[in-house]
């Protein structure tokens, strides 16, 4: 079980700036930058706590002044302040979830924004189309996080949809909880590129990594990358169809590939694409090591990727269902919408409780 425990903390977070002040911090530029983000991760723990504290108060002494309101002052006043408190108790609720999600990070780059990667699988339109919705629904949850979205390439389908798309999330442990969005999304509906109608199952990818800061020291052979420009298509106006302004960059001794086209310089696009890169090789670096701890201790990692997560089933019935958690919900707009957070959050508890 995770506990948070504000007083270590603040001690924590005593100690780590006493540790900034001292002139030889900046030396060792990699254990500074690790260490900077473990006060910014520990401060923003603080506030929200603190911040959760003074709201229970605050809805505690509201409950109290309610009681003796309804006692006093009849139906009016009841209908009143009950509205008042359900909406007070309501937010209050809501910093406490966000106060308890804080409890499950604790993975270096969790705290930080995320790069998104969504590819269809093998079948044509059908799977383009869902990964178009897939980046729809992200799209959507972030919005409704209060997060920033920034679609860095989208390649449309032949006939509908995406053959790839690219988008940086940033936002408080953006990374942290996409990562558990992280493998092969299943998709069963009532195809409607289909004349007659018939029941379709389409796959897509979902790969997740962090953005990591420009100062993040990874070594990366320029004899390695394949770099290539290409005219985008999809949106972003006339210049970006008339121009080979997009850029590809592939490492070639891993596969991984990174793209950018949303910039009207290829320059831009180039270095906005070595960022996504380095940020799939620190990605691929801590899944690696993670592979290598669960083998030591004798047992299969619970995730590997190309596994199917999720099922998003629309025909004959309703139903998405986590294969991961068992979490399931018969709502499936309200997930397509974007309401994944009991997804996300059932997957952290449980990683969180075999870590």
């Amino acid at each position: 079980m995770i506990t948070f425990d504000p007083a270590a903390l603040e001690k924590k977070s005593a100690q780590i700036v006493t540790r900034m002040q001292q002139e030889d911090f900046w030396s060792d530029k990699p254990a500074a930058a690790s260490l900077s983000a473990d006060y910014r991760r520990a401060k923003r723990r603080l506030e929200r706590y603190r911040r959760a504290a003074s709201e229970v108060g605050d809805s505690e002494a509201m409950v109290e002044i309610a009681r003796e309101a309804v006692a006093s002052g009849g139906p009016e006043a009841e209908t009143e302040f009950l509205a008042e408190t359900h909406a007070a108790l309501k937010a209050t609720l809501n910093h406490l979830e966000r106060l308890e999600e804080e409890r499950l990070f604790s993975g270096k780059y969790d705290d930080g924004d995320a790069v998104l990667v969504i590819h269809p699988g093998a079948g044509g339109t059908e799977s383009q189309d869902w990964a178009e919705m897939l980046l729809r629904m992200y799209l959507r949850w972030a919005d409704r996080r209060g997060f920033k979205a920034e679609i860095n390439e989208a390649t449309a389908g032949d006939e509908a949809g995406l053959k790839s798309a690219t988008v940086t999330i940033h936002g408080d442990n953006a990374y942290g909880l996409l990562s558990s969005e992280r493998g092969v999304h299943r998709l069963v509906r009532i195809s409607p590129f289909d004349a007659a109608s018939r029941r379709h199952t389409s796959f897509a990818a979902v790969e997740v990594s962090p953005l990591v800061e420009e100062d993040v020291e990874i070594e990366i052979d320029d004899k390695d990358l394949r770099i290539e420009t290409y005219r985008a298509s999809g949106a972003g106006g006339q210049h970006v169809n008339k121009t080979d302004s997009a850029v590809r960059i592939t490492h070639m001794p891993t596969g991984l590939v990174a793209q950018c086209q949303n910039e009207r310089s290829q320059l831009s696009n180039k270095n906005t694409a070595m960022k996504l890169l380095k940020g799939k090789l620190v990605e691929l670096k801590e899944r690696e090591r993670a592979a290598a701890m669960e083998k030591e201790r004798g047992e299969l990692a619970e995730i590997a990727w190309g596994s199917q997560i999720r099922s998003y089933v629309l025909a004959p019935y309703q139903m998405i269902k986590d294969h991961r958690t068992s979490y399931e919900t018969g709502n499936a707009q309200a997930v397509l919408d974007g309401d994944i957070d009991a997804f996300i959050h059932a997957y952290l508890v449980k990683r969180a409780g075999k870590k």
